[in-house]
C-alpha cells in the first residue's frame, strides 16, 4: 500500500512541474510581446490589452488553480485515508495526461468546443 500511496504522488509532482512550465512559458511570452511593440508592460498589471497568444497562456495557467485543486485534495485524502489503488494512480496520470492536453489546446487554438471536450478526460479522471 505504502508504494501506491508513493505512486499516487508522480502525477501531482507531474502537474506541479506543468505549471511552473506554464508560468516560465507566460513570463516569456510578455517579454516578447513587449519586445516586438504589441503592448507595454504596464499593460499586464490588470491584464488589459493583452495579445491573445499571451491572455491563453494566462488564463490557462489560472485553470490550473480550479479543477486540479480537487485533484489535489483527492489524492491528499486517498493516501491519508490509505485507500490508493492502482486504478486510482492509472486516473491520476490520466489527469495529468489530460491537463496537459487541455493546456496546448486552450494556448495554442482558438477552438473552444475541443478544449470542453478535453477538460471531460480530466473531469472524468477525478
Amino acid at each position: 500500500m505504502a508504494q501506491l500511496a508513493s505512486s499516487i504522488l508522480w502525477p501531482m509532482l507531474a502537474h506541479i512541474a506543468w505549471v511552473v512550465l506554464l508560468y516560465a512559458w507566460l513570463t516569456v511570452a510578455r517579454a516578447q510581446a513587449v519586445k516586438r511593440g504589441e503592448v507595454d508592460y504596464a499593460s499586464f498589471e490588470f491584464n488589459r490589452e493583452e495579445p491573445p497568444a499571451v491572455a491563453r497562456i494566462r488564463l490557462n495557467l489560472a485553470n490550473q488553480f480550479e479543477w486540479p485543486v480537487v485533484f489535489y485534495a483527492l489524492v491528499v485524502l486517498l493516501i491519508a485515508l490509505g485507500k490508493v489503488t492502482m486504478f486510482d494512480v492509472i486516473a491520476a496520470w490520466v489527469f495529468v495526461a489530460g491537463r496537459l492536453i487541455h493546456s496546448l489546446v486552450q494556448t495554442l487554438t482558438d477552438n473552444v468546443p475541443l478544449r470542453g471536450n478535453v477538460f471531460m478526460i480530466n473531469f472524468l479522471a477525478v
